[in-house]
């Protein structure tokens, strides 16, 4: 398959307002992607809108407002998108949504909004676009699972279940698209500083000093800049790989759960509580904002 190129053809962007979306909706701009950008955000989504447009007069940028645990929602959105836009060359199924708790601790609505939210959604939206990405030659798909799409820790029962299916989803997708020329990309971000874990829901049996713990325990490890994941996966599009993993917190854990399939996660916690330790005593830096990475560049030491 030939390298993917991103001038002029329009590019589908899910959970643009903020983190790796965002970034990837200024890095498909400076490559001379037209947009249609999707969130639930309105005034950040707005906001990216806005700045991608002064920066880039040239570039059409469509925004919707949805949310995508809402099914009839979405899939009304889905069909104003394909009726605005018959020949899709990208879709990233990007938007991602994070619940606190064990499974004991949470509620089956509870665990259906993140399903809904991570899997259902791209699988509709894949669904409701396949037709116009079939209309544009040399299309691409890019569904952004998860290094707990990967391995799969205690807490996270409905994160993990909902990003190994989008793993699976992708994998089979890969292979019957082949014949049509389309490429399709699974994305397993690490330790991306995203709002996802900020932004996420709390269990209804879980104490919330339990889950703030938590949280700030993880979000130490959330240390690569949304601008770097974003050209990471950019680079696996224009070059149509299969899957990418994105920082040693991801393709660690990765290997590690190949070679110790069933015992991989005493080891895992040991590794999180002294990644955590270490992350207390290493000054902050600041990441790169979204449009600073010029096209294709990624900063040194960076394996895509």
């Amino acid at each position: 398959m030939r390298s993917f190129d991103f001038t002029a053809g329009t590019a589908v962007v899910t959970g643009a307002a903020s983190g790796i979306g965002e970034a990837l909706a200024h890095g498909l701009a400076r490559r001379g992607s037209d947009l249609v950008l999707l969130d639930r955000d309105g005034d950040r989504l707005d906001a990216v809108a806005a700045a991608i447009r002064a920066a880039h007069p040239g570039r059409r940028v469509d925004t919707h407002l949805v949310d995508l645990a809402d099914l009839c929602t979405t899939a009304r959105v889905a069909e104003e998108i394909r009726a605005r836009h018959p020949r899709i060359r990208l879709l990233v199924n990007n938007a991602g949504v994070a619940l606190g708790g064990r499974f004991d601790q949470v509620t089956m609505d509870e665990f259906h909004w993140v399903v809904d939210v991570n899997f259902r959604a791209p699988v509709q939206l894949t669904h409701a676009l396949l037709p116009a990405l079939r209309a544009e030659p040399g299309a691409h798909l890019v569904n952004v699972s998860s290094l707990f799409g990967l391995i799969a820790p205690a807490g996270q029962t409905a994160y993990a279940a909902s990003k190994f299916a989008v793993r699976g989803f992708t994998e089979a997708l890969r292979h019957e698209l082949t014949d049509d020329g389309i490429g399709v990309t699974s994305v397993h971000p690490g330790g991306v500083a995203t709002r996802i874990a900020r932004n996420a829901r709390v269990g209804s049996g879980m104490a919330r000093e339990e889950f703030e713990t938590a949280r700030r325990q993880f979000e130490k490890l959330l240390f690569i800049p949304p601008a770097r994941a974003a050209e990471v996966i950019l680079r696996g599009v224009e070059r149509r790989r299969a899957r990418v993993l994105i920082g040693w917190s991801a393709k660690l854990p990765d290997l590690l759960a190949r070679v110790a399939p069933g015992s991989y996660g005493r080891l895992l916690a040991a590794g999180i509580r002294v990644a955590a330790g270490a992350a207390r005593h290493t000054p902050a830096t600041r990441a790169p904002a979204a449009a600073e990475l010029p096209a294709g560049e990624l900063p040194a030491g960076e394996i895509a």
